[in-house]
């Protein structure tokens, strides 16, 4: 007896996360309809619930899926050449260009948003969002970590620390970029520089 073959799934997966994260991130979880989903990725419900099982499972690796392009975005900027203060402000500045955007979405951070509607309300979530905020501050950490073995910061300076008040500001431009204007963003980026 011959056995079934199962059907080629006839979609780019990749895309159709590219096309949730979008959708999650516009509108936020609670606010994004199973046929906003629908409408977004361009599969019907079933293809979209057989290939992800649920909305919740789907936003749990569109938040995985925006993981792999921002930190890994940051990760590339903090190694270009530069001194740590010109790398960081890069991030920074990147951010501020991002929230500054013509097209006036004013997204913020889908890590960041998934936080403030479902961390702590979520385990899952809140776990995928801490692993997110985990690497981009690791990352800084290795950063400020080389500065200072390398002098370009002083001694006493605890590189976890600046990491995470480094990452704090970051995350803190996504939420002022909803409604303050750049000149405002600047001066975080600013002021944030000045404090190593």
């Amino acid at each position: 007896m011959l056995g079934v073959m199962p059907r080629p799934k006839g979609f780019d997966p990749t895309e159709v996360l590219d096309a949730a994260v979008g959708t999650f991130w516009q509108k936020g979880y609670a606010a994004t309809s199973a046929q906003d989903l629908v409408d977004r990725t361009g599969l019907g419900r079933g293809s979209l619930y057989n290939t992800f099982s649920s909305k919740q499972q789907l936003f749990k690796e569109s938040l995985r899926r925006y993981e792999e392009t921002s930190a890994t975005r940051v990760e590339e900027m903090l190694v270009a050449p530069g001194t740590i203060r010109e790398r960081i402000r890069r991030v920074l500045m990147d951010v501020v260009h991002d929230e500054m955007d013509t097209s006036g979405t004013h997204r913020g951070c889908l890590a960041v948003n998934a936080a403030l509607e479902l961390g702590g309300v979520d385990d899952e979530v809140t776990a995928r969002v801490r692993h997110n905020f985990e690497r981009v501050e690791n990352a800084f950490h290795a950063e400020f970590a080389a500065a200072r073995q390398a002098g370009e910061i002083g001694s006493g300076r605890d590189p976890r620390a600046l990491a995470r008040f480094t990452l704090a500001a970051m995350y803190g431009l996504r939420v002022l970029g909803k409604t303050a204007d750049r000149q405002a963003l600047t001066q975080v980026v600013e002021t944030t520089i000045e404090a190593f």
